[in-house]
């Protein structure tokens, strides 16, 4: 017997991917997204507090671009504590927006999955 060739129609049928599957790939890519960014946030904080408590050159562009990132990241944590040690008070703070940023986008993309 002769193998039947598959019309254009069917091999296009089969590669359709329905809604469902469409709407569960987008949402899972809205929710590793919002993983991602709350990681890179948290890893820009955390380089801040190491250059900080590694007593980095205060000039060096590394040092600034890390320094002036991590400010608006650290919301309302860079005042929470305010030791007299001004690299303890990074440390602390800044790790605790860090920390905060994990938690936070860990629950939301959690939510994503869950909502969707």
């Amino acid at each position: 017997m002769a193998a039947q060739s598959e019309r254009p129609e069917d091999v296009a049928q089969e590669h359709r991917r329905s809604p469902a599957e469409v709407r569960a790939s987008a949402v899972g890519g809205l929710a590793g997204l919002v993983r991602w960014v709350g990681l890179i946030f948290a890893l820009v904080l955390v380089v801040h507090v190491l250059l900080t408590v590694g007593s980095a050159n205060q000039d060096n562009g590394i040092t600034v671009f890390f320094a002036d990132t991590a400010k608006p990241l650290a919301l309302a944590f860079k005042s929470l504590f305010t030791p007299e040690n001004a690299e303890l008070r990074v440390l602390v703070n800044y790790g605790l927006a860090a920390l905060f940023w994990l938690i936070v986008s860990s629950v939301v993309s959690r939510l994503i999955r869950r909502l969707a």
